[in-house]
């Protein structure tokens, strides 16, 4: 018997018999580098990147601040990366960073007042680009999506 293989597909071998199941891994890279480098040109208009976009969010939702470990675990952004983004984002005056007056070692990365402002425009952009996605794909297979992606996180 001929296995074709279609585009996107692996043929499935050990014990299951004529089985195709979808690459999923690849289906998802696919599907996160396609949206994310659509809301990477609406963001254009702020000289923001996504991956800051991602720092800035998840900074502000820690009032206390994050530990570069902490949010590098958090944003899933490799360690030299994240302190390149981080660095541009302090020297534009977004982020700013404090020492730990109980370890002197430890240092908290925080989202500023303009921080605040930048992460509030670029939501607002987030949201509309979603609008856009919605109205392409319909609220329904979006939400479905998302609940689906929510499950399975790992």
């Amino acid at each position: 018997m001929l296995a074709v293989n279609l585009p996107g597909e692996r043929r499935v071998m050990a014990g299951q018999r004529g089985t195709r199941v979808p690459d999923l891994v690849d289906l998802l890279t696919r599907a996160q580098r396609a949206l994310a480098r659509d809301l990477g040109t609406v963001f254009e208009e702020e000289a923001t990147t996504v991956d800051q976009w991602r720092v800035l969010r998840a900074l502000a939702a820690a009032p206390d601040g994050r530990s570069m470990g902490e949010l590098a675990v958090t944003v899933e952004i490799p360690h030299p990366t994240l302190t390149r983004l981080v660095d541009a984002l302090v020297d534009s005056a977004f982020l700013y960073r404090t020492q730990s007056a109980e370890d002197r070692r430890r240092v908290s990365v925080h989202i500023s007042e303009p921080g605040r402002a930048k992460l509030d425009r670029l939501e607002a952009l987030a949201a509309a680009h979603e609008r856009t996605l919605v109205g392409r794909l319909s609220a329904d297979t979006v939400e479905a999506l998302a609940g689906l992606l929510r499950d399975l996180r790992l």
